[in-house]
């Protein structure tokens, strides 16, 4: 008869459940998406008061928050070492699921920066890998979303019987792109002065050509009201621009330009992140772009940062040229 010492901090919640075969003979948690490693500890000790021969440790191994998870995932590894048991680890949505009854549901927890980690599942058996998405592009399936929003957390008590008949993960569930990004080498990023305008204007004609903007416009521009206008230089020569606007607290990027030859090397990457540090030192609440239809460099970049499709534009570069409107919130 085996037991099992099961947690899980892989959202707010900070739980831990002692399994003796089938039946729980201690659970609980506690609430605080900040307090995981103040709480585990406590709640571990009280669980070892009512059993303290454990032959295996389970963990929840995410999705969930970096520094949530770590401290369940670090602890049981080491609780494990101590006492020289076995652990494992499982997936926590997959805990919230074997609580729910129905045939076609969805399972998504907070992932912080307004996205949620979501997987979804069929007769309460997932269905692929978890993923992190926004809300808002879960709507569109129409099926019912079970989780935080709903006060339906992972359970540990469940933990030994997903160990038993599901998928198994012995590394951390860490499905969110990183934020860090090497910067591209040999390039200096600088606010864009008017002496840059000229050799700007011949990349925007070498670019876009009759698309682009006539001089005037690109002065008028860049001299418009709260605006923001980043330059990258490699050798002392301009290669890329960028320009942002706030527009009554949403943020609206202008332009995003990289010279024939420079791009793929992360120079439009590094002038994106600046115009969103721009929009949100300005407590812009959003910032938007458009992006035409078929551009398949810019848009997988877009996505990337978090940017959804929120609308179409057609005709907005020209005749039969349809822009796709993107948005990300802050």
């Amino acid at each position: 008869m085996n037991t099992f010492l099961a947690i899980d901090t892989s959202t707010s919640r900070t739980s831990v459940a002692i399994i003796k075969e089938r039946t729980v003979i201690f659970q609980a948690h506690h609430d605080g998406a900040l307090s995981h490693g103040e709480i585990l500890p406590q709640l571990v000790s009280k669980a070892l008061r009512a059993e303290n021969i454990i032959d295996e440790v389970i963990v929840g191994m995410g999705p969930g928050p970096f520094t949530g998870l770590r401290v369940g995932i670090s602890f049981a590894q080491s609780f494990a070492f101590a006492r020289g048991i076995k652990w494992v680890g499982i997936c926590s949505l997959d805990s919230i699921a074997l609580q729910i009854s129905g045939n076609d549901f969805l399972v998504a927890v907070d992932a912080r920066r307004k996205e949620v980690f979501y997987a979804r599942y069929t007769d309460r058996k997932r269905v692929g890998e978890p993923s992190v998405c926004q809300p808002s592009q879960l709507i569109p399936l129409d099926i019912p979303i079970h989780g935080e929003e709903s006060n339906e957390f992972p359970s540990p008590a469940n933990f030994a019987e997903i160990a038993k008949e599901g998928q198994k993960y012995l590394a951390p569930i860490y499905i969110r792109r990183p934020d860090a990004f090497p910067a591209p080498i040999g390039v200096k990023f600088r606010a864009m002065g008017q002496l840059d305008l000229v050799p700007a204007f011949a990349i925007e004609k070498s670019v876009y050509g009759s698309e682009g903007w006539s001089m005037e416009q690109l002065k008028e521009e860049y001299h418009g009201k709260n605006r923001g206008y980043i330059a990258g230089e490699s050798g002392g020569k301009l290669i890329a621009y960028a320009g942002v606007t706030n527009l009554g607290g949403i943020a609206d990027v202008l332009t995003l330009t990289v010279a024939d030859g420079h791009r793929r090397k992360g120079i439009g990457r590094e002038l994106l992140r600046r115009l969103i540090d721009w929009a949100r030192s300005q407590k812009c609440k959003a910032i938007m772009l458009e992006v035409r239809v078929g551009n398949e460099e810019a848009i997988p970049l877009y996505t990337s940062f978090g940017f959804i499709e929120i609308s179409r534009r057609r005709d907005y570069y020209g005749p039969g040229k349809t822009a796709i409107v993107m948005r990300k919130d802050f």
